[in-house]
């Protein structure tokens, strides 16, 4: 099996705002190199949701993981993703889709920032 990563984020209209995916994704493919890992945004980037998975899938990706790069589980997150997802699984049928927590709800990634902060005031 062939897992496709999927850092899922908003996006914005500065191009530099991208910046710490990319290097979120090379991290990760150092890491997994057995992995295939894409940056997709909601708006105002490209790559889609829809256009990553299917670039993934078209590089051989036999299922799909989809990180939202968030902070926290929004409206976005709520009602925009699973509508997206659910049209993806109709498209793709063979292809199983994961989705994971927003980062910013996974301790060990809190207990990293709060550290960073704390070590910022010492």
């Amino acid at each position: 099996m062939t897992t496709g990563i999927i850092l899922f984020a908003h996006g914005a209209r500065d191009p530099n705002w991208a910046r710490p995916l990319e290097r979120l994704k090379r991290m990760l493919a150092e890491r997994m190199p057995e992995a295939i890992v894409e940056p997709a945004f909601l708006e105002h980037m490209q790559p889609s949701l829809e256009d990553a998975a299917a670039d993934l899938i078209g590089r051989g990706a036999t299922e799909l993981s989809i990180v939202p790069v968030f902070i926290a589980n929004g409206g976005h997150l709520r009602e925009d993703l699973p509508k997206r997802v659910d049209s993806l699984t109709a498209k793709h049928p063979g292809i199983p889709v994961r989705i994971a927590p927003p980062i910013g709800e996974v301790d060990t990634i809190l207990s990293a920032i709060s550290g960073w902060i704390e070590g910022m005031h010492r």
